[in-house]
């Protein structure tokens, strides 16, 4: 590694200049690069892997990093975000994104939350704070996917509300500078945007090639709610507990294959530049290095061209990884109730 300038973070021999990499402008003013490491490995990536990942993805130019309270290791990234700022990195080149979990929506906890993920990263305030999922129902962690929380509820708009109005006191007081909305659905937001105070400036949605979500996609740009897509890999990774035997891969799809091929790059990246390019930003988890550090440099040049982006839009599958099953509120329900797929909300 060498020291660019005096004064300066030290950037890896090989790291990239982190102004390269694209921003969206957020609906309150605020920049946002296009592409962050996530965070969840909490079921097979100890923690202190993680933070040493974020250490080294920071050095090589990465500045969005996507945490959450339930991911179980914010005390180490925390560890890892003093390293970088005693290093010589403005805390304010960062973007760091925290999430209240389901266990939290009450009077009241949705401040104590932020205030702990905030301690426990270190920080005086998030860029980005997002409602984790909108039901109030959680899980142990490693439990099985027929698991149901006995306290479980469906959505009900009333107590979401709740939550959001302490979400919008984050912002008023200065803890937070923008805050979002993760797993909601159109009839969900139908009922939310006229009732906020603060519009979410995002809402995260699982998106890849295999679930393009166009609809749920083309209402969040016209209501100017930035998409953030997690799994935009297609979650090779996931928890077993969210496999099934139907759910396809992303990667092997002879088009993204062969368009991988055409641009002698890893299908990986055909994905990611996809995304992106579709107005996308993306936040794909790997602890390994070649890894998250060739996916930030994807995004930053070889684009694909429209004929590819339009050929890759013809394979969506409406395949689903992150299926939610531990979220239902009855036993003999399917998990498809999450996802409002007939345009209602269930109860």
């Amino acid at each position: 590694m060498s020291e660019k300038n005096k004064n300066t973070f030290i950037i890896a021999e090989d790291g990239i200049d982190p102004t390269i990499v694209p921003k969206k402008r957020l609906n309150n003013g605020e920049l946002m690069p296009v592409l962050g490491l996530g965070t969840f490995g909490s079921d097979s990536i100890s923690a202190e892997e993680v933070s040493n990942a974020v250490i080294r993805a920071a050095e090589f130019g990465q500045r969005l990093f996507d945490c959450a309270s339930v991911y179980g290791n914010e005390k180490e990234i925390g560890k890892a975000f003093k390293v970088i700022v005693d290093g010589g990195l403005p805390r304010e080149e960062l973007f760091i994104v925290s999430k209240v979990w389901n266990d939290m929506h009450g009077d009241g906890d949705v401040i104590k939350s932020c205030k702990q993920s905030l301690e426990d990263l270190g920080l005086d305030y998030l860029d980005l704070y997002l409602v984790h999922w909108p039901f109030p129902n959680s899980h142990l962690s490693g439990c099985t996917v027929d698991s149901l929380a006995p306290n479980a509820k469906p959505y009900i708009h009333e107590n979401y509300m709740k939550t959001w109005k302490q979400m919008e006191q984050l912002v008023e007081l200065g803890l937070v500078k923008s805050i979002g909305t993760s797993n909601m659905t159109i009839p969900k937001l139908e009922l939310m945007l006229p009732d906020c105070k603060i519009k979410p400036a995002v809402n995260e949605l699982e998106n890849h090639p295999h679930l393009q979500q166009a609809e749920l996609f083309d209402y969040l740009v016209a209501h100017d709610v930035q998409p953030i897509g997690f799994c935009p890999l297609g979650s090779p990774g996931r928890p077993e507990r969210d496999r099934t035997a139907d759910d396809t891969v992303d990667m092997e799809d002879p088009v993204i294959v062969e368009i991988a091929k055409a641009h002698e790059i890893h299908p990986a990246h055909v994905c990611l530049k996809w995304a992106v390019q579709r107005g996308l930003i993306v936040i794909p988890f790997s602890t390994n290095r070649r890894n998250y550090t060739s996916n930030l440099t994807c995004v930053t040049a070889d684009h694909l061209t429209d004929a590819e982006m339009a050929k890759i839009a013809t394979i969506d599958k409406n395949c689903r990884l992150v299926k939610g099953q531990v979220f239902r509120w009855k036993a003999d329900q399917s998990w498809e109730v999450l996802w409002d797929l007939d345009g209602t909300i269930s109860k």
